[in-house]
């Protein structure tokens, strides 16, 4: 039993070493292996031909599937354009929607800046209207407030004479007159002439000043002026001009009633004359 265990290995050897080249030789031998295997194995023309079968049926599926992507590509493109034509379409009109929108927008504005412009013009002009009535009121009330200072001048200056008010009283009033009127100070000056060049006689000398911008003004406020008291105010202006060494810029009578020959003399003398305060010119 071992003995033929052994024969057969031997035989299997010598058949793997000896049958390729057998095959290979001998062409009868060759043939009969084919015929005996040809049932289990199939032959080179039968393998070729399903090899090709399978070839094509790979193609034919690749171009299947190239045609539905060439399909869904188109499809996905034409999708891709309407929906790019919309957008557009739709850009398009949001755009002029918004230049309406804008215009509607520039004309409103242009509207309202017309309508700023008249309101700014109208209000300008009732400024300028409500200024102007201001100052017509102002100047009304001046004149008013001028002729009522006028008036009670007349009456006090008429009292003063007749001796029904003093004459203290007068010149306080013009001379409150003149410092609401001009915005100014009336200063009041008493000193002693020891010489007697005013009345002839050592006496107190009193005069009015009014300074305004540098300039030295001397005035006299009397209800009434004749003509021997322009002279006499005459010497009271050179008297002080002596004493304190400077030159009066201007003298000044304010005086109601005031003489025709005593206006001669002052203009003579170069004293201004003025009948009302409200009348100086400062």
């Amino acid at each position: 039993m071992m003995e033929t265990e052994s024969v057969k290995a031997v035989v299997r050897e010598c058949l793997l070493q000896e049958l390729p080249m057998i095959l290979e030789e001998v062409p009868a031998i060759r043939k009969s292996v084919i015929r005996i295997f040809r049932d289990r194995f199939a032959d080179r023309d039968v393998t070729e031909d399903r090899f090709e079968r399978l070839f094509q049926e790979l193609k034919e599926g690749r171009e299947e599937w190239n045609r539905k992507w060439e399909e869904e590509q188109e499809e996905s493109r034409k999708k891709w354009e309407e929906w790019n034509r919309k957008w557009e379409a739709e850009q398009e009109e949001s755009r002029k929607k918004w230049e309406e929108q804008n215009k509607r927008w520039e004309e409103q504005n242009e509207k309202w800046e017309e309508n700023s412009r008249k309101w700014e013009e109208n209000s300008r002009r009732l400024d300028e209207r409500s200024q102007r009535w201001e100052e017509k009121f102002e100047a009304m009330m001046l004149e008013i407030r001028d002729l009522h200072s006028k008036h009670e001048s007349t009456i006090g200056a008429l009292g003063s004479r007749w001796g029904i008010a003093a004459e203290s009283s007068f010149r306080d009033a013009l001379k409150d007159i003149l410092e609401r009127h001009f915005d100014i100070q009336v200063l009041n000056v008493n000193e002693y002439d020891d010489e007697g060049t005013v009345f002839g006689h050592p006496d107190q000398v009193e005069l009015d000043l009014i300074i305004k911008d540098g300039e030295l003004i001397v005035c006299e406020i009397k209800s009434s002026m004749s003509k021997s008291q322009i002279y006499t105010f005459e010497r009271k202006v050179r008297f002080y001009e002596r004493r304190h060494g400077r030159e009066v810029d201007r003298i000044i009578i304010i005086s109601p009633m005031v003489r025709e020959n005593a206006r001669a003399v002052a203009v003579r003398l170069g004293i201004e004359v003025f009948t009302y305060a409200e009348d100086v010119q400062l």
